[in-house]
């Protein structure tokens, strides 16, 4: 039987019209492509070049030969292309658990794409902000602040470098105005998040430097930070949102970035899988996804 790599050279040899070239562009020794000739002629029972001193002919079974010859390699390299592609065709079901904020005003969109490219993958989506989720519930992976609560538990990086900010509605500093000092905060309306089913009683920034603890008074905290970033919005009071959040909102002014010389705490955002095990391709490409856009849409995020 006849070898691919034997009948690449073959047809490489015709397009050329010079064995020598030929063995060149396939990284071959002249004298490694010349016995392959010599196989080739010899498993067709034919010469498929006349030979000279000074040229390389086909013969007139190899003009017959050719064209069967360049449709057999075709196809034998469509069906591999097709085969790879097979084999990295996303599909199945992906369970995620998603940030309640985050999930639905940023990576819904783009999963809808991503799905949109791959038709095969079915998505189940579980919003809600509870580490807890990865242990109650079987979920394929799960887009999280902050690092993983099991050291079980594999983080892929999607925004290493997120910050929290503090971030407050204009009208509610044109009434209560922006505070000047981190002890000023005991006289603000603060709108605080519960994390890790524990209410905080400071909020930690870094001012000039160093860590300085703001004091924290407030009648609102819910265990939902799409709930907190709507409060802000209603002019209720300061939160301390992850960027990524309020992105979108700073940029259109509906929300103000309180004393931004103030360096809120960092607040990195992952993609965790509950073991190395569920790394399978489809993990990676959406980690691949979601980092190139997050790293896009990231440009203006303080550092």
């Amino acid at each position: 039987m006849i070898r691919l790599a034997d009948l690449d050279l073959l047809v490489r040899i015709a397009d050329m019209g010079n064995l020598t070239q030929a063995a060149k562009a396939l990284d071959w020794s002249p004298a490694a492509a010349s016995a392959a000739l010599k196989r080739v002629e010899a498993e067709l029972g034919f010469d498929v070049f006349v030979r000279s001193t000074r040229s390389l002919r086909l013969s007139n079974e190899g003009q017959r030969y050719l064209p069967h010859a360049r449709e057999a390699l075709h196809a034998l390299h469509q069906g591999q292309a097709e085969a790879l592609a097979g084999r990295e065709r996303l599909s199945g079901e992906l369970h995620l658990a998603l940030p309640s904020d985050l999930g639905r005003q940023v990576l819904l969109p783009w999963l809808e794409q991503f799905q949109e490219r791959h038709p095969a993958l079915s998505l189940r989506l579980q919003i809600g902000d509870s580490l807890a989720d990865l242990k109650r519930r079987p979920v394929d992976a799960a887009i999280r602040y902050g690092q993983p609560a099991s050291s079980s538990l594999v983080a892929l990086p999607l925004l290493p470098d997120c910050r929290r900010v503090l971030v407050a509605a204009p009208h509610y500093l044109a009434l209560r105005g922006m505070p000047g000092s981190p002890a000023d905060m005991a006289h603000h309306e603060v709108l605080r998040y519960v994390l890790a089913d524990e209410v905080p009683d400071r909020w930690t920034v870094e001012v000039d430097g160093q860590p300085a603890h703001l004091p924290l008074s407030g009648r609102r905290v819910a265990d939902d930070g799409e709930v907190v970033k709507r409060w802000a919005l209603a002019g209720l009071g300061l939160a301390y949102k992850s960027w990524p959040d309020v992105a979108g909102e700073l940029a259109s002014g509906q929300l103000v970035h309180v004393n931004p010389h103030w360096r809120g705490e960092l607040s990195p955002l992952n993609l965790m899988v509950p073991g190395r095990h569920q790394l399978s391709p489809l993990i990676r490409a959406l980690r691949d996804e979601l980092g190139r856009r997050l790293e896009a849409f990231a440009a203006g995020m303080p550092r």
